[in-house]
């Protein structure tokens, strides 16, 4: 059997997990990516039990625990007074309910880790990707300085504006959601009196603040999300301030404001999404990541759905050889519904975080109190259907049964 050739556009976290996943199956893979250099942009990113399933399955785990933070609850609290409304423990159950911890890590520390694996003749650095058009056989991507590529099978990691996925499906733009987010990375040296050791969530009214420690406690990253009504750029590169992120949140709780006194740096950035889609793949292409899936960051699930999306659709390529579509059918059939519910509900997420009045406030807290007397993993954020899906489970339709299916 032909070993397959696969081209990844994109070298972010999804194209990196898709390409480390594939190596370690033994296909051949070649990667594109704009920048000059791997270097992942942004700030801190926390690493869900369900992506970190796939880390450990392959081989990472290890070096995530030596770059991250562990927190001890994730935490939910008043804008104003710091009232807890929902504690939801983590740093001593995580393993047992879910196999895997959960971890806060630098995204340029995750980006290396999973980068870190790929040889030097995998990445062509400093490359545009224009399109892709599919042969009788396999597909060839075309790029800005006039080069194309050949392969078995492209797949577009490549982001919420993919050339790839314009290619395969018309050019759509992505919708802004109305909300705008600053973020910044404090440098702490160690954990202060002023930012638990936890995932905090500071609900307030059109807005919200997640705050969490990262590189081992050293730095407190901020995640800072504000309801506007004007557009803002979706660039993770737009410089703010210091003075515009207070203004946007004046009358917080003092702690965030001994918080964001101490920023240096900060950015901002408009919040895009788009509907689920039915399809991603067509003929020898098919998507990733925010290509196929783009969604808000409140259950901080992009990066993660990036990684099981990398993991599974290894897997299935794996299973069925030269089948190429056996696989994609199975890859979408795992993978779709799973990111539709995810995007759908942090949409809903961005609701409820945001409630404007103080009654609804009230009202949305004291479920969460209640709701945490029976069980605090079924209270607060709710997310424990998405941290106790794994990855690592998902079995590929057998091969006769997929052909029958495709034809």
């Amino acid at each position: 059997m032909a070993r397959l050739r696969i081209g990844i556009i994109g070298g972010g976290i999804g194209g990196v997990a898709l390409a480390t996943s594939l190596l370690q199956r033994g296909f051949e893979v070649r990667l594109f990516e704009r920048a000059k250099e791997f270097g992942e942009v942004g700030a801190g990113i926390q690493m869900t039990p369900n992506a970190v399933k796939v880390m450990k399955a392959l081989g990472l785990l290890d070096r995530m625990l030596e770059a991250g933070f562990l927190p001890h609850a994730l935490v939910g609290r008043n804008w104003r007074s710091a009232r807890e409304n929902f504690r939801t423990p983590l740093i001593d159950v995580c393993q047992k309910l879910y196999d895997a911890p959960f971890i806060h890590i630098h995204r340029a520390d995750l980006h290396h880790i999973l980068a870190s694996g790929i040889p030097d003749n995998v990445p062509r650095f400093g490359v545009t990707c224009t399109g892709v058009h599919q042969q009788k056989v396999g597909a060839v991507a075309t790029f800005a300085d006039g080069s194309t590529f050949e392969a078995d099978l492209i797949v577009g990691a490549d982001g919420v504006r993919s050339a790839i996925r314009s290619a395969l499906f018309g050019a759509e733009e992505p919708r802004f959601t109305g909300h705008m987010c600053y973020r910044a990375v404090v440098p702490v040296g160690t954990l202060v009196d002023y930012v638990s050791p936890d995932t905090s969530f500071w609900l307030g009214p059109n807005g919200h603040i997640v705050t969490y420690y990262v590189r081992g406690g050293a730095a407190v990253n901020i995640v800072a999300v504000a309801e506007t009504a004007d557009w803002v750029e979706e660039s993770w590169n737009v410089a703010s301030s210091r003075e515009e992120m207070l203004g946007a949140f004046r009358g917080w709780h003092r702690n965030i404001d001994a918080l964001f006194q101490r920023v240096d740096e900060v950015y901002k950035w408009g919040l895009f999404d788009r509907d689920p889609m039915t399809r991603w793949s067509q003929g020898r292409v098919t998507l990733l990541g925010d290509a196929a899936h783009p969604m808000l960051p409140f259950l901080s699930q992009g990066a993660a759905m990036a990684i099981e999306d990398a993991y599974v659709l290894a897997a299935s390529l794996a299973a069925h050889g030269n089948d190429i579509a056996a696989a994609l059918n199975d890859y979408e059939r795992e993978r779709l519904p799973r990111t539709s519910r995810v995007q759908l509900e942090a949409r809903e997420r961005g609701r409820t975080y945001h409630l404007p009045s103080a009654f609804a406030q009230a009202r949305r807290d004291f479920m969460y109190w209640l709701r945490g007397l029976f069980n605090p993993h079924a209270s607060g954020i709710r997310a424990n259907w998405v941290y106790e899906y794994d990855a690592r489970k998902f079995r590929p339709t057998p091969p006769d049964a997929a052909r029958r299916l495709v034809a």
